[in-house]
């Protein structure tokens, strides 16, 4: 049982370090690039929360914007831009394509997710999509134009934790720090090759306190 422990914990270890820190990568990078994204939820922040206290998880249902955020970065740089393989059972067609049984299947949940016929701008960070034209699309799987944790049986199991704690820590960061970009060039969005979508190149930014000192102990 011990064995089995061990070897269950270090999976949760691997699996929920790069799904936690990719998204949150891109996120930062996503708004450093786009400063009224970025003050548009400071202001929620700040509305929402305040300046005399830190964020809480409670705090997470509130702060639509920032929620709305995490959805846009996830379906730009969703952590794993390809499913794992899936075999056909049977015979199928879908779209005029005849799929023999035996067929084994990657979907592409990058291309699904910047397809202009469902996603208007695709390849555009507006994160106010998921607020009004897309605000009922989740991402649990029930609608196929958007599958960051992928769908079904094979989802990712750790989809309510790893978008919990993406939210949770991308909300307050973004509360207890400013942040700019050191640069005058925007920052690098060059992605690299591999199982997840990891950023080619480190992410650099300026971070400066926005709370009093008190509230970082």
């Amino acid at each position: 049982m011990l064995i089995k422990q061990i070897f269950l914990g270090q999976n949760i270890i691997a699996g929920g370090g790069d799904t936690t820190m990719v998204p949150l990568t891109w996120a930062i990078s996503l708004l450093v690039n786009n400063p009224q994204v970025l003050k548009k939820a400071v202001n929620e922040l700040d509305t929402k929360i305040g300046k005399q206290r830190v964020v809480s998880e409670e705090d997470i249902s509130n702060l639509v914007y920032i929620q709305a955020i995490v959805k846009e970065t996830l379906r730009l740089y969703p952590v794993g831009p390809l499913s794992g393989p899936r075999l056909f059972t049977e015979d199928c067609t879908i779209a005029g394509y005849h799929i023999p049984k035996g067929t084994r299947l990657i979907p592409n949940f990058w291309k699904i997710q910047t397809d202009p016929k469902n996603w208007p701008e695709p390849f555009e960070f507006k994160p106010e999509r998921f607020l009004t034209t897309h605000k009922d699309v989740d991402l649990k799987g029930r609608h196929f134009q958007f599958l960051p944790f992928s769908s079904g049986r094979r989802s990712c199991p750790g989809l309510a934790f790893g978008l919990q704690l993406v939210q949770f820590t991308l909300a307050s960061f973004l509360h207890a720090f400013e942040i700019s970009n050191p640069s005058s060039a925007p920052i690098d969005m060059t992605e690299s090759f591999g199982i997840t979508n990891v950023k080619a190149t480190p992410l650099n930014v300026l971070i400066k306190p926005r709370l009093s000192s008190e509230l970082y102990g």
